[in-house]
């Protein structure tokens, strides 16, 4: 049997997956990554870790599975996080800074102050906000041992820095363009871009397609040298291509820690609204573009209030959310700021419109309708911007799975969602590009005629009004600055 080995390398975990010829996914594998926190608002992970991770869960996968010959390796990997190594021994000369990160909103701040914004989101198709990894390559070169030849990049960079035994350093333009240094319309690194954030152009990788020739394999425990690696792209760009969203309008939602609203478009539109353009993957060098929302904590939520009410898990507290009508307190979970559309890094957690018959069963609902409330905000921005209006969308990630969250969120949107039944989605969508780089597959059309398990939820006509309305009132209050006269 021939077969792609897929790794999606996530904030908490590396999974690898062997995915058929059938476009079925064989066997499985998981390794846990740890984080760190240094200081408040700042998030590391150990770029060793990382890839010690990665080869755990490689051979877990293949532990798993049945003996198949491997034709080629794909990687879907976390987004906008970003390490330093040496180019010549191949030492990690930092740590992993991750895209929930913070440290580097008073660089965001002092760059926007010097009026930088509109030219940085018109090339990037990105905001001036500590989750992107422009200042943090700034900090990271600022805190790397001086006099060695350095080599920056992405997760997916990194991955392929050690898959390749060093040979290699590339990323795909998928990856490339959450890094801020990445002109949309030209397909480069800007000269522009990395003169504003200070970063040398030489130590950035080659930026491929994500269906591309990535190098081939040394020293990966369990397989072959010499196996190709013909894919890489970013985790939620993997999904999309996993869904098939290859029609303008197509999107889809992650839900996980944070989640991930993407559209895709027909061809390049700048962005508006708190919104983000990228690329969503690129194919014989031509980028499909996509809208993008960033949600910065999501379902992260759901373990905290879990542990807060002493429940179990946090099926218990979908259960008991389900029990409490809609329209009670609201809740903002702003721990790390705010997101799409908002990007106010300044913006803090909070319940709003509680009082002594507040239940906890009203608490629960507040925080479970807070992960639909924020993709509403996001799709509401999109639909302001599109040509096109939204086609299908998919959802998928862990909280998918949960139909009482998921019809709340299609009730919310007032649009029907397709519950998919992919809980390895960026690991799936990255072996579809690889396949199909190595002709498995031989087009898109031959992608979308794979078999596919998914379920259509219908919003449940219903007025949500005063539910948007406390919704509304609490972002409000999360995001307002009180103004204290000099002297108080």
């Amino acid at each position: 049997m021939r077969a792609i080995l897929a790794i999606d390398q996530g904030t908490t975990n590396s999974k690898a997956i062997l995915v058929s010829e059938a476009g079925a996914v064989i066997s499985r594998g998981a390794s846990p990554v740890g984080i760190s926190y240094p200081q408040p608002g700042w998030v590391e992970q150990d770029p060793k870790r990382i890839w010690q991770s990665v080869c755990e869960a490689v051979r877990a996968c293949l532990d798993a599975g049945p003996d198949v010959s491997i034709e080629a390796l794909a990687v879907s990997n976390q987004r906008e996080s970003v390490t330093a190594w040496d180019a010549e021994t191949g030492e990690p000369l930092g740590p992993v800074l991750t895209w929930q990160c913070r440290r580097t909103a008073p660089d965001c701040a002092r760059l926007i102050d010097e009026g930088h914004l509109t030219r940085v989101q018109s090339l990037t198709g990105l905001p001036l906000d500590p989750m992107f990894p422009g200042p943090k390559l700034r900090r990271l070169l600022d805190d790397a041992p001086k006099g060695r030849r350095l080599r920056l990049g992405t997760i997916d960079s990194w991955l392929i820095h050690c898959l390749t035994g060093g040979r290699v350093h590339a990323c795909d333009a998928s990856n490339a363009a959450r890094s801020q240094l990445f002109d949309l319309r030209a397909q480069t690194w800007s000269d522009e871009l990395c003169t504003l954030f200070g970063v040398s152009k030489e130590a950035l990788p080659q930026v491929l397609d994500s269906a591309g020739d990535f190098g081939s394999t040394l020293g990966l425990p369990g397989v072959a040298d010499g196996t190709p690696i013909r894919a890489a792209i970013g985790d939620s760009h993997a999904a999309l291509f996993a869904h098939r969203a290859f029609n303008p309008g197509d999107g889809k939602v992650t839900f996980g820690t944070g989640s991930s609203v993407m559209t895709t478009l027909s061809g390049f539109i700048a962005p508006a609204g708190g919104i983000t353009t990228t690329v969503a993957w690129r194919i014989s060098g031509t980028p499909t573009f996509a809208f993008e929302g960033n949600i910065l904590v999501s379902a992260a939520s759901l373990p905290w209030m879990t542990e807060i009410l002493g429940l179990p898990d946090v099926g218990a507290l979908v259960d008991l959310a389900a029990t409490a009508e809609p329209g009670g307190p609201g809740f903002v979970p702003a721990f790390v700021g705010l997101g799409a559309p908002h990007w106010d890094s300044e913006a803090r957690a909070l319940f709003s419109r509680i009082n002594f018959s507040t239940t906890r069963a009203q608490m629960a609902r507040a925080v479970t309708d807070s992960v639909g409330l924020q993709v509403r905000d996001v799709f509401t921005a999109m639909q302001r911007q599109s040509r096109t209006g939204f086609g299908a969308l998919y959802v998928d990630g862990g909280p998918s799975r949960n139909r009482f969250l998921m019809q709340c969120v299609a009730d919310l949107l007032g649009h029907p969602i397709v519950q998919c039944e992919a809980p390895e989605a960026s690991a799936l969508g990255a072996a579809y590009l690889a396949g199909l780089s190595l002709g498995i597959w031989p087009d898109l059309a031959a992608i979308s005629d794979l078999p596919g398990n998914n379920e259509l939820i219908r919003p449940q006509a219903s007025d949500n009004s005063e539910q948007l309305q406390t919704w509304h009132d609490a972002v409000a209050r999360s995001t307002f600055r009180p103004s204290h006269a000099k002297g108080e």
